[in-house]
Protein backbone atom coordinates (compact mmCIF):
# COMPACT_ATOMS: atom_id res chain seq x y z
CA UNK A 1 0.00 0.00 0.00
CA UNK A 2 1.65 3.43 -1.15
CA UNK A 3 1.62 6.17 1.08
CA UNK A 4 -1.23 7.95 -0.36
CA UNK A 5 -3.32 4.99 -0.08
CA UNK A 6 -2.70 4.61 3.50
CA UNK A 7 -3.28 8.38 4.18
CA UNK A 8 -7.08 7.77 2.42
CA UNK A 9 -7.75 4.36 4.97
CA UNK A 10 -6.84 6.45 8.15
CA UNK A 11 -8.76 9.63 7.05
CA UNK A 12 -11.77 6.87 5.90
CA UNK A 13 -11.34 5.26 9.46
CA UNK A 14 -12.04 8.67 11.24
CA UNK A 15 -15.78 8.71 9.28
CA UNK A 16 -17.81 5.82 11.64
CA UNK A 17 -20.27 8.59 12.26
CA UNK A 18 -20.77 9.45 8.98
CA UNK A 19 -20.05 7.01 6.08
CA UNK A 20 -20.90 3.61 4.94
CA UNK A 21 -17.84 1.16 3.50
CA UNK A 22 -18.89 -2.36 2.73
CA UNK A 23 -16.52 -3.77 5.40
CA UNK A 24 -18.11 -2.87 8.15
CA UNK A 25 -21.32 -1.73 9.60
CA UNK A 26 -20.62 1.49 10.17
CA UNK A 27 -23.85 3.96 10.54
CA UNK A 28 -24.86 5.61 7.05
CA UNK A 29 -24.29 9.23 5.69
CA UNK A 30 -26.71 11.53 7.50
CA UNK A 31 -28.04 13.00 4.80
CA UNK A 32 -28.98 9.52 2.97
CA UNK A 33 -32.49 9.16 2.41
CA UNK A 34 -33.84 5.49 4.05
CA UNK A 35 -33.90 4.51 -0.17
CA UNK A 36 -30.05 5.14 -0.47
CA UNK A 37 -29.19 3.14 2.42
CA UNK A 38 -28.52 -0.06 2.01
CA UNK A 39 -25.50 -0.21 -0.06
CA UNK A 40 -22.14 1.05 0.76
CA UNK A 41 -20.60 3.96 -1.38
CA UNK A 42 -17.69 3.29 -3.72
CA UNK A 43 -14.48 4.16 -1.94
CA UNK A 44 -14.09 7.67 -3.52
CA UNK A 45 -17.55 8.42 -3.06
CA UNK A 46 -16.87 7.35 1.01
CA UNK A 47 -13.57 9.73 1.14
CA UNK A 48 -15.48 12.86 -0.75
CA UNK A 49 -17.56 12.72 2.42
CA UNK A 50 -14.72 13.88 4.50
CA UNK A 51 -14.57 17.04 2.63
CA UNK A 52 -18.48 18.27 2.71
CA UNK A 53 -18.23 20.49 5.11
CA UNK A 54 -15.53 22.16 3.84
CA UNK A 55 -17.43 23.43 1.12
CA UNK A 56 -17.80 27.27 2.44
CA UNK A 57 -14.01 28.05 1.96
CA UNK A 58 -13.32 31.21 1.17
CA UNK A 59 -12.55 31.17 -2.94
CA UNK A 60 -9.08 32.04 -4.13
CA UNK A 61 -7.76 34.90 -4.62
CA UNK A 62 -8.19 36.80 -7.89
CA UNK A 63 -4.60 36.72 -8.68
CA UNK A 64 -4.62 32.70 -8.09
CA UNK A 65 -4.40 30.46 -10.91
CA UNK A 66 -8.25 29.17 -12.41
CA UNK A 67 -9.52 26.13 -10.64
CA UNK A 68 -8.29 22.96 -13.01
CA UNK A 69 -11.43 21.29 -14.65
CA UNK A 70 -12.33 18.09 -13.12
CA UNK A 71 -10.01 15.17 -13.95
CA UNK A 72 -11.66 11.97 -16.04
CA UNK A 73 -12.06 9.80 -12.45
CA UNK A 74 -14.00 12.68 -10.41
CA UNK A 75 -15.78 13.51 -13.82
CA UNK A 76 -17.15 9.58 -14.30
CA UNK A 77 -17.48 9.42 -10.57
CA UNK A 78 -19.74 11.99 -10.26
CA UNK A 79 -22.07 11.02 -13.23
CA UNK A 80 -21.89 7.68 -11.44
CA UNK A 81 -23.85 8.93 -8.95
CA UNK A 82 -25.73 10.91 -10.94
CA UNK A 83 -27.15 7.49 -12.54
CA UNK A 84 -29.60 7.11 -9.54
CA UNK A 85 -31.54 10.20 -10.83
CA UNK A 86 -32.37 8.01 -13.53
CA UNK A 87 -33.45 5.03 -11.22
CA UNK A 88 -34.93 7.47 -8.11
CA UNK A 89 -38.83 7.25 -9.10
CA UNK A 90 -41.09 10.84 -8.09
CA UNK A 91 -42.58 10.06 -4.76
CA UNK A 92 -45.78 11.96 -5.57
CA UNK A 93 -46.26 9.35 -8.52
CA UNK A 94 -45.52 6.26 -6.99
CA UNK A 95 -48.21 7.25 -3.85
CA UNK A 96 -50.73 7.83 -6.13
CA UNK A 97 -50.07 4.51 -7.99
CA UNK A 98 -48.85 5.52 -11.11
CA UNK A 99 -47.96 2.84 -13.15
CA UNK A 100 -44.39 3.37 -14.72
CA UNK A 101 -43.77 6.47 -13.05
CA UNK A 102 -41.50 9.14 -14.58
CA UNK A 103 -37.99 9.42 -12.44
CA UNK A 104 -35.89 12.38 -11.15
CA UNK A 105 -34.24 12.76 -14.22
CA UNK A 106 -37.26 12.73 -16.84
CA UNK A 107 -38.63 15.20 -14.81
CA UNK A 108 -35.47 17.43 -14.64
CA UNK A 109 -34.89 17.03 -18.90
CA UNK A 110 -38.07 18.03 -19.41
CA UNK A 111 -37.61 21.31 -17.20
CA UNK A 112 -34.45 22.14 -19.35
CA UNK A 113 -36.49 21.37 -22.69
CA UNK A 114 -38.70 23.89 -21.45
CA UNK A 115 -35.97 26.68 -20.47
CA UNK A 116 -34.77 25.68 -24.41
CA UNK A 117 -37.92 26.12 -25.93
CA UNK A 118 -39.47 29.24 -24.14
CA UNK A 119 -39.81 32.81 -25.50
CA UNK A 120 -37.17 34.99 -24.42
CA UNK A 121 -37.93 37.29 -21.85
CA UNK A 122 -36.54 40.41 -20.82
CA UNK A 123 -33.86 39.69 -18.01
CA UNK A 124 -33.99 36.13 -18.04
CA UNK A 125 -30.61 34.58 -19.06
CA UNK A 126 -32.05 31.64 -20.87
CA UNK A 127 -29.07 29.22 -20.38
CA UNK A 128 -28.87 29.71 -16.87
CA UNK A 129 -32.73 28.33 -16.77
CA UNK A 130 -31.25 25.72 -18.75
CA UNK A 131 -28.16 24.60 -16.74
CA UNK A 132 -31.02 25.56 -13.46
CA UNK A 133 -33.23 23.05 -14.76
CA UNK A 134 -31.17 20.61 -14.32
CA UNK A 135 -29.05 20.97 -11.86
CA UNK A 136 -32.02 21.86 -9.20
CA UNK A 137 -32.56 18.27 -8.01
CA UNK A 138 -29.45 17.00 -8.29
CA UNK A 139 -29.16 16.37 -4.83
CA UNK A 140 -32.00 13.75 -4.97
CA UNK A 141 -29.33 11.68 -6.71
CA UNK A 142 -28.60 11.12 -2.31
CA UNK A 143 -31.31 12.01 -0.51
CA UNK A 144 -34.51 10.66 -2.73
CA UNK A 145 -37.58 12.76 -3.50
CA UNK A 146 -38.33 13.94 0.05
CA UNK A 147 -41.98 15.44 -0.59
CA UNK A 148 -44.34 17.17 2.03
CA UNK A 149 -45.83 13.59 2.62
CA UNK A 150 -42.85 13.29 4.42
CA UNK A 151 -43.47 15.01 6.91
CA UNK A 152 -39.95 16.03 6.88
CA UNK A 153 -40.14 19.44 8.34
CA UNK A 154 -38.88 22.63 5.36
CA UNK A 155 -35.49 23.15 6.93
CA UNK A 156 -34.51 19.41 7.96
CA UNK A 157 -35.19 18.82 4.02
CA UNK A 158 -32.89 21.95 3.34
CA UNK A 159 -29.84 20.40 5.48
CA UNK A 160 -29.87 16.84 4.10
CA UNK A 161 -30.14 18.55 0.26
CA UNK A 162 -27.24 20.88 0.86
CA UNK A 163 -25.45 18.14 2.43
CA UNK A 164 -25.88 16.05 0.06
CA UNK A 165 -25.07 18.61 -2.81
CA UNK A 166 -21.82 19.88 -0.86
CA UNK A 167 -20.76 15.86 -1.12
CA UNK A 168 -21.67 15.88 -4.80
CA UNK A 169 -19.45 18.65 -5.46
CA UNK A 170 -16.48 17.56 -3.70
CA UNK A 171 -16.50 14.50 -5.65
CA UNK A 172 -16.54 15.94 -8.43
CA UNK A 173 -12.91 17.50 -7.48
CA UNK A 174 -14.26 21.01 -6.50
CA UNK A 175 -13.47 23.67 -8.93
CA UNK A 176 -14.62 26.02 -11.56
CA UNK A 177 -17.94 23.64 -11.85
CA UNK A 178 -18.30 22.45 -8.56
CA UNK A 179 -19.10 25.75 -7.54
CA UNK A 180 -21.11 26.49 -10.95
CA UNK A 181 -23.39 23.67 -9.58
CA UNK A 182 -23.60 24.75 -6.02
CA UNK A 183 -24.11 28.16 -7.29
CA UNK A 184 -27.34 27.18 -9.24
CA UNK A 185 -28.12 25.13 -6.81
CA UNK A 186 -28.60 27.70 -3.96
CA UNK A 187 -29.78 30.46 -6.73
CA UNK A 188 -33.14 28.08 -7.14
CA UNK A 189 -33.52 27.21 -3.63
CA UNK A 190 -33.50 30.43 -2.28
CA UNK A 191 -35.61 32.29 -4.92
CA UNK A 192 -32.93 34.71 -5.42
CA UNK A 193 -33.05 35.52 -9.38
CA UNK A 194 -35.18 36.22 -12.24
CA UNK A 195 -33.95 32.84 -13.77
CA UNK A 196 -35.03 30.66 -10.45
CA UNK A 197 -38.30 32.14 -10.23
CA UNK A 198 -39.03 31.41 -14.23
CA UNK A 199 -37.21 27.45 -13.38
CA UNK A 200 -39.37 27.23 -10.08
CA UNK A 201 -42.42 27.90 -12.20
CA UNK A 202 -41.08 25.15 -14.97
CA UNK A 203 -41.30 22.88 -11.87
CA UNK A 204 -44.17 23.12 -11.38
CA UNK A 205 -45.87 23.45 -14.89
CA UNK A 206 -43.73 19.90 -15.76
CA UNK A 207 -45.18 18.28 -12.69
CA UNK A 208 -48.79 19.20 -13.84
CA UNK A 209 -48.61 18.33 -17.81
CA UNK A 210 -47.10 15.17 -16.50
CA UNK A 211 -50.20 15.18 -14.25
CA UNK A 212 -52.64 15.85 -16.96
CA UNK A 213 -50.60 12.47 -19.32
CA UNK A 214 -51.10 10.25 -16.39
CA UNK A 215 -54.54 11.31 -16.33
CA UNK A 216 -55.22 10.57 -19.92
CA UNK A 217 -53.48 7.35 -20.28
CA UNK A 218 -53.98 5.78 -16.95
CA UNK A 219 -57.88 7.14 -16.08
CA UNK A 220 -56.93 8.89 -12.85
CA UNK A 221 -57.75 11.27 -11.30
CA UNK A 222 -54.79 13.60 -10.01
CA UNK A 223 -56.72 17.09 -8.89
CA UNK A 224 -54.56 17.24 -6.06
CA UNK A 225 -51.52 18.25 -8.53
CA UNK A 226 -53.22 20.60 -10.16
CA UNK A 227 -54.67 22.26 -6.81
CA UNK A 228 -51.32 22.43 -5.35
CA UNK A 229 -49.57 24.68 -7.96
CA UNK A 230 -52.86 27.16 -7.95
CA UNK A 231 -52.01 30.43 -7.02
CA UNK A 232 -48.33 29.56 -7.27
CA UNK A 233 -46.76 30.69 -10.08
CA UNK A 234 -44.58 33.64 -9.99
CA UNK A 235 -43.93 34.61 -14.01
CA UNK A 236 -46.33 35.35 -16.94
CA UNK A 237 -45.00 32.67 -18.49
CA UNK A 238 -45.56 29.97 -16.06
CA UNK A 239 -49.36 31.09 -15.67
CA UNK A 240 -49.89 31.17 -19.06
CA UNK A 241 -48.29 27.47 -19.38
CA UNK A 242 -50.48 26.39 -16.92
CA UNK A 243 -53.50 27.95 -18.19
CA UNK A 244 -52.99 26.47 -21.44
CA UNK A 245 -52.22 22.66 -19.59
CA UNK A 246 -56.02 23.45 -17.44
CA UNK A 247 -57.67 24.15 -21.06
CA UNK A 248 -56.31 20.82 -22.12
CA UNK A 249 -57.64 18.94 -18.93
CA UNK A 250 -61.51 20.08 -19.90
Amino acid sequence: MGVASRALSLSLSSLCATTTLAAAAKPPLPFLAPAHRGGALPLRFAAAAMSSSSSSRTPAASGDAAPAPPSASSAIDFLTLCHRLKTTKRAGWVRRGVQAPESVADHMYRMGVMALVAADLPGVDRDRCVKMAIVHDIAEAIVGDITPSDGVPKEEKSRREKAALDHMCELLGGGSRAQEIRELWMEYEQNASLEAKVVKDFDKVEMILQALEYEKEQGQDLEEFFQSTAGKFQTDIGKAWAAEIASRRK
